[in-house]
């Protein structure tokens, strides 16, 4: 009887594993291409490494202080001319409802385990200490935030349990900020500016219908 026990609980282990939980995913189309895509600007305090496609359109950037991480300087980087306002606005992230989570936290999240789910906060989301976020690799999360999001100096998201950065999407009215060595994980889709502070570091895309500033920053796609 104690094998037995041992054996269904074993396959349903598995079985969470393997199922998806979370919202369906975003379809970013054709903006998922990049790893940074701007309608304004795209602004470097040197040196900044990406990973990944970099495109702005009407405006213009320098490529002169843009380094990638294995030294293929400006391969993957270049001026695009895309119709971003098509692109982003073509995702329903923001739309999506009922949510999973309503105003968690206040919008105070430091300190939170996100678990795979619809996110919405009807005002600013602060992050001031460590954040996890547990799930599968095939888990999705949206985070739907109206108003900023900002980040504090040093903080970390954590991913645990084969979290993928490329499921967590994060779509935000107002700007977003992460500060100094912070570490932020999933795709930002902001309809105002992003902003890397100096040191900090970003996993999977930055995605912007105004202006991307990097201080020293990394992108990685």
């Amino acid at each position: 009887m104690i094998s037995s026990f041992l054996t269904i609980s074993f396959l349903a282990t598995i079985g969470s594993v393997m199922a998806q939980v979370g919202p369906a995913a975003v379809n970013l189309r054709t903006a998922g291409n990049y790893a940074i895509l701007a309608e304004t600007g795209i602004t470097c305090v040197p040196t900044c490494a990406i990973t990944g496609n970099v495109g702005i359109s009407p405006a213009a950037f320098d490529l002169y202080y843009w380094v990638l991480p294995d030294s293929r300087l400006f391969r993957e980087i270049f001026d695009s001319r895309v119709k971003l306002p098509g692109k982003l606005h073509t995702q329903d992230a923001i739309g999506r409802a009922p949510p999973n989570f309503l105003n968690l936290g206040s919008g105070a999240i430091g300190g939170l385990t996100l678990t795979p789910g619809l996110y919405r906060w009807n005002s600013g989301v602060t992050i001031n200490s460590d954040v996890t976020i547990a799930g599968g690799a095939s888990d999705t999360w949206i985070f739907q935030v109206i108003g900023t999001l900002t980040m504090a100096n040093a903080v970390h998201m954590t991913l645990t349990g084969g979290a993928l950065p490329k499921n967590i999407v994060w779509v935000v009215t107002g700007a977003v900020t992460t500060g100094t060595t912070s570490v932020f994980q999933g795709v930002i889709l902001g309809k105002t500016g992003i902003t890397l502070k100096t040191g900090a570091t970003a996993n999977s895309r930055l995605l912007a219908q105004t202006a991307v500033s990097l201080q020293q920053a990394t992108v990685n796609n």
